[in-house]
């Protein structure tokens, strides 16, 4: 299917790996010009990856709050215009419990997963407005409806993030903008594999080692009907669509992206 995204822009935040790496090379794919931001791109051609020209990458730390006017003001530059922003960069920690969360962590989790998309959105919305078109897509989590624990402080800045779209949208709606969430479920991306990472936490939970951990995770604690964990490509294809004039209707929705998890009425 052609998501008629060949003359279009687009800003993409944790472009480096896993979910935001996958749909930069997805959205490059479609014919769609890319810059990806990240603390660190990776370096040589496939810089997140993609067709050469059409991706490009911007060093910068989207939790400092100067970030993301430098980070639009560099697109703009470069391209001359902005079609959609992808609010993808994000981070996760296990905790043991609510009183194992300082006030130092609530606010760390906050300012990576809430305030780095506020800011963005802020720092997006002029050019978007300007051309009287453009899509906002926000990545939270199944977390946001299924808060559990031991992610305390990540569920509750996702939850954060559906409402924001939903205040976006009505606002932004009648000038064109829209705004959605995808929430994936778990997704297996090379954070989530990393040392320290969500598989050696779910290891460490379990007492198993990580590759059965997560499969005791997906198939016996969260019993997903589709039996198998996420992909970042699984996630990519959704939230490239959502950008596409194809999506022209959709707005203020979220799309679980989680094998079923969550089936909700």
């Amino acid at each position: 299917m052609d998501l008629q995204l060949a003359d279009k822009v687009f800003l993409v935040t944790g472009a480096s790996a896993g979910i935001g790496r996958a749909t930069v090379r997805v959205l490059a794919a479609e014919g769609a010009t890319v810059v990806g931001v990240s603390r660190k791109p990776a370096a040589g051609p496939a810089d997140p990856a993609g067709p050469g020209a059409r991706v490009s990458t911007v060093a910068a730390d989207v939790t400092a709050p100067n970030a993301a006017r430098r980070v639009v003001d560099t697109v703009l530059e470069r391209h001359g215009r902005l079609d959609g922003l992808v609010n993808n960069v994000g981070a996760l920690h296990s905790r043991t419990g609510f009183l194992d969360v300082s006030d130092e962590q609530w606010q760390a989790t906050f300012d990576t997963n809430f305030h780095s998309a506020v800011r963005m959105t802020r720092a997006a919305l002029p050019a978007l407005l300007e051309r009287g078109a453009g899509s906002l897509v926000h990545l939270a989590s199944e977390a946001a409806r299924f808060p559990d624990h031991p992610l305390v402080d990540y569920a509750a800045s996702k939850t954060a993030l559906l409402s924001l779209s939903k205040s976006l949208t009505a606002e932004f709606a009648r000038r064109g903008v829209r705004s959605n969430v995808v929430s994936p479920g778990p997704t297996r991306t090379a954070l989530f594999d990393a040392p320290g990472g969500f598989a050696d936490q779910l290891a460490e939970r379990f007492a198993l080692p990580a590759d059965e951990a997560v499969e005791h995770f997906v198939r016996e604690v969260r019993a997903l009907p589709t039996g198998r964990i996420g992909t970042p490509d699984d996630v990519a294809r959704v939230i490239a669509y959502l950008l596409s004039p194809l999506a022209a209707q959709v707005t203020g929705a979220e799309w679980a992206v989680d094998g079923g998890a969550l089936r909700q009425i």
